[in-house]
């Protein structure tokens, strides 16, 4: 049976799993909300819509950098909820990345882990976006990887592939040594099973015990985990158990 400290690095999805996207879209979509103040709204409501909408223009649009892309599904929420919007409202809502908060576990969990693990960041957002979130985070990650850099969103392969390529040329890791840690099933699992990556299912929304599937779209087939922690806190607590123990 693996153990989690098996690896030597650990890549990240950041939004969802690091960062606490679902408050942060929730409280970037209030002056939307504010607007409309005869739509009844409600928070899960607003989780859904925003997953299927972002999926949806992820697909269409790949090469759209994610500000753009962000207003767009902006105006696609306020479509499927039968609300007003406005371009500056659109705009707001594709700039608010930085603005969306940490995880409370998240700086101290990571800081635990880069004592045992390089650490990377696969993610779907713009280079200046998780330049803002990076300073929330704690640690200085060794390589971040951007769907800016990379052309495409996750889940697509390519994303997948960029990913690979670059551990192995900048670090001469081969995908034996990753462990991919995320909380998405549909941007990160599916894809990290069709790549054969040993992966950790960060389940925040505690979904494998029937929880929501919150801002994230669903996925049919559920992908196989080697590994689930409910936090960060508790994957660095692991870590640190199997490390004392292997002394």
């Amino acid at each position: 049976m693996p153990k989690p400290t098996d690896y030597r690095v650990l890549t990240f999805d950041c939004y969802g799993t690091l960062i606490d996207w679902e408050t942060g879209i929730w409280d970037a979509l209030q002056p939307l909300i504010m607007q409309n103040p005869d739509a009844d709204v409600t928070r899960d409501a607003a989780l859904l819509a925003f997953g299927q909408c972002e999926n949806l223009q992820e697909r269409e649009t790949p090469d759209l950098l994610y500000p753009e892309l962000l207003a767009r599904v902006h105006r696609r929420i306020a479509d499927r909820l039968v609300m007003q919007t406005a371009p500056d409202l659109d705009e707001a809502f594709g700039a608010s990345v930085p603005d969306w908060p940490a995880f409370p576990d998240t700086a101290d969990a990571l800081r635990v882990l880069k004592r045992h693990f390089r650490l990377v960041i696969l993610s779907n957002v713009h280079r200046a976006g998780i330049a803002g979130s990076n300073r929330k985070l704690g640690v200085e990650f060794d390589a971040i990887y951007t769907a800016e850099d990379i052309g495409s969103y996750k889940p697509a392969d390519r994303n997948f592939e960029y990913l690979l390529a670059h551990l192995e040329s900048d670090f001469g890791f081969d995908r034996s040594d990753v462990l991919h840690t995320a909380q998405s099933l549909h941007h990160d699992h599916a894809p990290a099973n069709r790549f054969a990556l040993a992966n950790a299912w960060i389940d925040r929304q505690r979904l494998s015990e029937g929880g929501s599937w919150g801002a994230t779209e669903r996925v049919e087939t559920m992908p196989t985990t080697d590994f689930v922690f409910f936090s960060m806190s508790e994957m660095a607590d692991a870590v640190t158990e199997c490390a004392n123990a292997g002394r």
